[in-house]
């Protein structure tokens, strides 16, 4: 008996051989396809992704011995179709964004907090055109204002102006899903008034627009996110919490000394022109999740929307166990962070 060498020619030849080579394909690990210290990240190009940036220029990624990968989105959209096809781990978003992928089942979770509004440091604010003689929020009684719709946007631009005591029917909207967009038509004058996110508002302001009222009048009510595939979860449970060592390295470092990362963040983040000069880096959340009344309050805003048809649960969207970093290996491996 002997044993008849295989050559690529058999597998031309032989259908059984075909299929045998394709079944062993599909029972490879998964750890051969894809490291298991290997980390996706979708980040769009705001303020809140500069935590990554000083983590990968500091080498603090290599340190905590993973391969942290971020990928540069040009809108949630896009972010949100990585996310659906499998394509990314973890994305940086916001409450209302999880809520929508875990409406008929816990899909992805929220590990930490990136930035919230406080007392110092809004994240949107509700602005009236340049030239304008609105002054008040009370002012805006049948002014569209301009939005996108089901979105953190949207939220805060009900809260606030619930906050200063303008009734639902009072409050009009228009739709411009485009933050470029909104922001060139409120400086027109083509929109009377705009919620922006800063740093756009901050230039909108800059450029003529009249501050009605920010974020920091409803401190802890809007906050973006880092959310994680529960896939992610189970099978790179270590590889995230040290993703999240590094990251949260990077914050108390930032929040230490903002000013020298200056030059880093007008590198990599876009910062209107006419803020460039003046800009300060707000603080980012140090070693935080959302916390229930948070999640509950958009929850209510979501079901009253008809977002949801019922509240999803504060467990099966946040996962609150995995900012304790675990030690780095003794010797970490040689890894390159793109």
């Amino acid at each position: 008996m002997y044993l008849r060498q295989i050559t690529p020619m058999s597998f031309k030849t032989n259908p059984f051989l075909c299929l045998l080579a394709a079944f062993l394909v599909l029972l490879a690990p998964r750890a051969a396809r894809s490291s298991q210290d290997e980390l996706r990240i979708a980040l769009l190009p705001i303020i809140d992704s500069f935590p990554y940036y000083v983590a990968q220029s500091e080498n603090l990624f290599d340190q905590a011995g993973i391969h942290a990968r971020g990928l540069a989105v040009s809108s949630a959209v896009n972010r949100d179709q990585l996310m659906q096809s499998g394509e990314i781990d973890g994305m940086l978003n916001e409450l209302m964004t999880t809520a929508n992928f875990n409406r008929h089942a816990s899909r992805v979770k929220i590990v930490a907090v990136v930035r919230s509004a406080d007392e110092t440091h809004p994240l949107f604010r509700i602005l009236a055109a340049p030239g304008s003689t609105l002054r008040h929020p009370a002012d805006l009684a049948g002014v569209p204002i301009g939005i996108s719709r089901n979105t953190i946007i949207e939220y805060v631009t009900d809260r606030l102006l619930e906050h200063a005591g303008m009734a639902t029917s009072a409050v009009r909207k228009q739709s411009v899903p485009s933050i470029p967009e909104r922001y060139q038509l409120l400086l027109q004058g083509r929109l009377e008034a705009a919620t922006l996110p800063d740093p756009l508002a901050q230039s909108a302001m800059a450029a003529g627009a009249v501050l009605l009222i920010d974020d920091r009048a409803i401190a802890g009510r809007s906050l973006s996110v880092l959310s994680f595939n529960n896939t992610a979860l189970q099978e790179k449970k270590e590889t995230i919490q040290r993703f999240l060592g590094a990251w949260n390295q990077a914050v108390k470092r930032i929040n230490t000394e903002p000013e020298s990362y200056l030059p880093l963040l007008l590198e990599k983040i876009r910062i209107p022109p006419n803020v460039r000069a003046n800009y300060r880096i707000p603080p980012f959340a140090y070693r935080q999740i959302p916390n229930p009344n948070q999640w509950q309050d958009v929850m209510a805003w979501m079901v009253d929307r008809q977002l949801l048809d019922q509240p999803l649960d504060f467990s099966s969207s946040v996962e609150p166990a995995l900012l304790g970093a675990p030690e780095a290996p003794s010797v970490p491996k040689t890894l390159s962070v793109q």
